[in-house]
């Protein structure tokens, strides 16, 4: 099977049959993400218990690529620090702008399987949903922590 039609599987796989496209009882965080030039959304749910992911999920609409990549970035988070999860998030970022080692790569698993949308820049955005709604929620939780740790609490999640 040719490289190509293998990323197209798992992209259709992750698409028609998400293992995490459902509801989140008990989510400690959750945000909305939207891509108004295609119509996609997504709410991105997170359990972070301990400084890890231990549980997540999401909700919403939109086209195959924004779909698959949100259930493919919640399966490569879970169990992951909110550091290591941030880390995943950069290197994929760096994929889609085509300036990602072969190493870095490696360790996005399925999601490298979205390595060429960087050649469809109308793609870019849709892929990138749950990626940037999953840091817009670690930033705030990451600063939610410092607040709490010097005597204030902002925590609006």
């Amino acid at each position: 099977m040719e490289t190509k039609e293998l990323y197209r599987e798992i992209l259709n796989e992750h698409n028609i049959n998400p293992l995490h496209k459902k509801p989140l009882e008990g989510a400690t965080h959750s945000h909305d993400g939207i891509n108004p030039s295609c119509g996609d959304n997504i709410t991105l749910n997170l359990k972070i218990s301990d400084g890890k992911i231990s549980d997540a999920s999401f909700t919403g609409s939109g086209c195959a690529i924004s779909q698959a990549s949100c259930d493919m970035m919640i399966d490569l988070v879970l169990g992951k620090t909110e550091d290591e999860a941030k880390k995943l998030c950069g290197t994929f970022m760096k994929m889609i702008t085509g300036e990602v080692s072969q190493e870095e790569l490696e360790s996005l698993d399925e999601a490298a399987a979205l390595q060429d949308i960087a050649r469809m820049p109308a793609r870019v955005k849709c892929a990138e949903l749950g990626w940037k709604t999953m840091k817009t929620i670690l930033e705030k939780s990451g600063a939610d922590r410092d607040a709490t740790s010097s005597g204030t609490n902002n925590s609006h999640c």
